[in-house]
């Protein structure tokens, strides 16, 4: 297959809007109507068969051009329940009723998926502007509700499967916090499985001013929050991996009145399956030890928010990507992927069909900030995903997304020589 082109100036600046009014615009997980709506208005104008509401907001849509393999192309949609710091002329002030909660939030597209919209948007249209270059089928998904793990699945119990043609490989893509112009891929996990659990701690409330005759849910809760650090410490293996964090603690109303309850939220990620289920075995000891040892009226109640799956990458995929990005790139420009802490549920499309996948990197940071940043050892002090001050630089990341998913579509894409016309 001919080498598919890059996006023009004039596309880029055209893209660099779109991606500016989605900053500025962002919608919660399972409530992107707004940004679905662009997308499939902006897919029908490049001759894509659109389908929406897929799973919720889930938008499909499909470019058949005579005979060949299909592709699937994804980008998730859904901004985070959190405020923006980033002092950018376009920086969100939007807000919204966060779902977890029933609670007013600001929203915020801090983790980046602004721009995976606007990647596969960019990808599209010159997919459909050269279709004597290739054969095949594009299949572009736009997915809702990534960041509570629940768009994927969504989309796939709304009949995925059945409703669309098998993929030959799905294909997917992260900006994260290293140099602009660089990717990063690997074989293998890549990103780790992810659990979330509310745990609900149960006491008996009283007045502040007499202790003694309440059991107090906020001491659990605090006693339990110290205990639960143990786990990864003291009960998984050095040569094994896992991570507990406690992300929300919500208990009473007044500082004078004992309440008699106590919530917690966390989140585990793990990349081994032996691994996993014994950290969450150890969860449930501890969360219902400390409740019996402060003499809880009542067991805890440990209830499952949501799950992540592992993110393996093919093997004989991985290398077609790896090719193509290095043909396309140089590479210089293309480097291994260490594993990542992070979740996803892109391959929830994947195993649905039962077909590879590949889920790769692209760098958003200033490469000079990232250089300095390296030499005086303070990485970790660069704002990341999911921080309020998290805002990829443009250039060259706009263009470097798009081109990296027109690279890795290419191996499965047949010659515009091979098959039927395009119609």
């Amino acid at each position: 297959m001919r080498g598919l082109p890059g996006p023009t100036e004039e596309q880029l600046a055209k893209l660099q809007a779109i991606y500016e009014d989605l900053h500025a615009n962002p919608e919660l997980s399972m409530q992107e109507k707004r940004t679905a709506g662009i997308v499939a208005k902006w897919l029908k104008e490049q001759g894509f068969e659109v389908t929406e509401g897929v799973g919720g907001t889930g938008v499909v849509g499909l470019l058949r051009n005579g005979n060949g393999p299909t592709v699937l192309l994804r980008a998730d949609m859904d901004g985070l329940p959190m405020k923006e710091n980033t002092g950018l002329p376009y920086a969100s002030m939007k807000k919204g009723t966060d779902p977890a909660s029933g609670r007013e939030t600001a929203i915020a597209h801090s983790c980046g998926h602004d721009l995976h919209v606007t990647w596969l948007m960019g990808a599209t249209q010159i997919l459909a502007a050269n279709k004597d270059k290739w054969r095949g089928t594009i299949m572009a998904v736009f997915q809702p509700g990534e960041e509570i793990g629940e768009g994927a699945k969504a989309m796939v119990d709304a009949g995925m499967v059945k409703r669309f043609p098998k993929p030959a490989v799905t294909l997917g893509q992260h900006v994260l916090p290293f140099p602009a112009g660089l990717v990063r891929l690997a074989p293998g996990p890549v990103l780790s499985r992810s659990d979330s659990l509310k745990v609900t701690l149960y006491g008996r409330g009283g007045h502040g001013s007499g202790p003694e005759s309440a059991i107090d849910p906020v001491v659990m809760a605090a006693a339990t929050v110290m205990r639960l650090q143990t786990i990864v410490s003291r009960e998984v293996s050095m040569s094994d991996s896992a991570v507990i964090s406690v992300g929300s603690i919500q208990a009473g109303s007044s500082a004078n009145i004992i309440p008699d309850e106590a919530q917690l939220q966390l989140n585990v990620r793990t990349y081994d399956d032996a691994v996993r289920d014994k950290v969450l075995a150890s969860i449930k000891r501890v969360v219902e030890g400390e409740a019996a040892i402060s003499g809880a009226p009542k067991p805890p109640l440990l209830t499952m928010l949501g799950q992540f799956p592992l993110t393996v990458n093919d093997e004989d995929a991985t290398a077609k990507v790896a090719e193509a990005l290095k043909q396309r790139f140089g590479a210089q420009r293309v480097q291994p992927a260490a594993s990542a802490n992070a979740s996803e549920d892109f391959t929830v499309f994947a195993r649905a069909w039962d077909v590879p996948s590949v889920f790769w990197f692209v760098g958003g940071t200033d490469p000079k900030k990232y250089a300095e940043a390296e030499r005086t050892g303070t990485l970790n002090a660069l704002p990341s995903n999911h921080s309020p001050e998290y805002a990829p630089v443009l250039t060259p990341t706009l263009r470097t997304g798009v081109e990296t998913m027109l690279a890795a579509a290419g191996p499965w894409l047949a010659p515009a020589s091979a098959g039927s016309p395009p119609r």
